[in-house]
Order: structure tokens, then sequence, then C-alpha cells
């Protein structure tokens, strides 16, 4: 993936622990760490794992130096807003990025506006798009990236790579109309290395998984797969 001549550009491989069980308390921080050892081995690739809330603390002691990532965060300021989850603790506590709009999560596009302009400069926003219309009006409020994600495909066993690669192509194209500063990433069924360059080539800076790393028996040879043909 070239950018300029000579000048190799890194690939996003963005982990989305949800709520597996695989994936939590302990086994979270168990993953972290695997995440943050291949990491540590490759140039190519740039390793960022999204936990949960709950989790976020203990992950980001259990693998410094690791990207960590909050899954979800919600515009509001301190004082009576129990159960919602802010922005500022978030960051207390280790964050460096968020996820908003994933499909297990939909918000109005009003919320993705007003959470970009609570958070800080530097702070990572990944925005994510199940079509190419939420695709444009997301990359219109310029968050630090796009991830399109078609709802039917994600969890499954192919990847949209090869069952649908004009909705890649054609969100990066989208993206780069509307933003040009906003990256774009795809996600849905990515489970291996040929997933993750496939998806280089069709323009993107990289994935967004979840199963194909946190249900497997051995995540750490899964992530060494997937940066292995980049």
């Amino acid at each position: 993936m070239l950018t300029l001549p000579g000048i190799m550009a890194v690939a996003k491989i963005i982990v989305n622990f949800k709520t597996y069980e695989t994936a939590h308390a302990g086994a979270a921080e168990n993953l972290a760490k695997a995440m943050l050892l291949v990491d540590s081995e490759t140039d190519a690739a740039e390793m960022i794992a999204v936990v949960s809330a709950f989790d976020l603390s203990a992950v980001v002691a259990a693998a410094p130096g690791l990207q960590v990532w909050t899954q979800h965060l919600d515009p509001v300021g301190f004082g009576s807003n129990t159960g919602w989850l802010h922005p500022d603790t978030a960051i207390e506590r280790g964050a460096v990025g968020t996820l908003i709009n994933h499909a297990e999560h939909k918000v109005p596009l009003e919320k993705v506006e007003n959470l970009m302009a609570q958070l800080p400069d530097g702070f990572s926003v990944c925005a994510c798009a199940a079509d190419l219309d939420e695709a444009r009006s997301l990359s219109a409020l310029s968050p630090t990236m796009v991830a399109v994600e078609p709802p039917e495909l994600i969890g499954g066993d192919t990847s949209v790579t090869s069952v649908d690669p004009s909705i890649v192509s054609d969100t990066v194209a989208v993206v780069r109309s509307v933003d040009s500063s906003v990256v774009t990433l795809c996600g849905a069924g990515v489970k291996n290395g040929l997933d993750v360059a496939k998806a280089i080539e069709l323009g993107t800076s990289g994935v967004l998984l979840a199963s194909g790393v946190t249900k497997s028996d051995d995540p750490e040879s899964v992530l060494r797969d997937l940066v292995s043909s980049l």
C-alpha cells in the first residue's frame, strides 16, 4: 500500500472485542497482550484494540503501548446522566479512540456530530457506515475514519472484500470526494491476511474485525496471519 514513492503506509488492524466471552475481563487482557506482541513484530500494520468500557482500564494497564479504544461514547456532560458513557472518563482511563454508530449500536447523525464537537484534537473516531449514503453523511462530519460494514455480512464466514468488493472501493471514492483527510476501513467477515490485502488493494487503510480474532482458539496466530500479506 504505497502512498509516496518508497514510503509504505501502515495498515490499521482494528479488533472489536464486542462482548464475546472470549474477549472480556481477563480474556480481554490476554488478547490485548497478544495484539501488542504482534504489533511489535511488524512495521506494516498497527494493532488497535476496541474494548468494553468495563475492561478499558485493565486492558490499558495489561498492554502498555497498545492503542486501546472504547466501543462507544455519548455526547454528555458531567452530571445526571446515569448509564451514559462520558468521553472525559474514557480518556482519563486511557482510551485514545472510539467507535461510533456501529451496526449493533446505531445512533442519529446529530449524536455523532455532537460527540465529535466534544472530543479533543487527536482523539480518534471511527464512524461505522452500513452503505454509501451513510458513509457520505458521516464523512461530512470529518471523523478520523469511516468503516463500511454491510450489516448482513457482520460475523459471517465470507469477507465483504470477496462478496461485495465494489461497496468497498465505492466507499473509498465517496469518502475521498467528501473529505480527503478521512481514511476508509472495511469490515464484515474479514478473517485472514488475504482479506486484509484485498481491502488494501481496494483502497482502504485497513480493516475493522471481531469474531475472526476474538473467537479463535489461537488469536496470536490469526493476528500474525492478518499482517502476513502486507
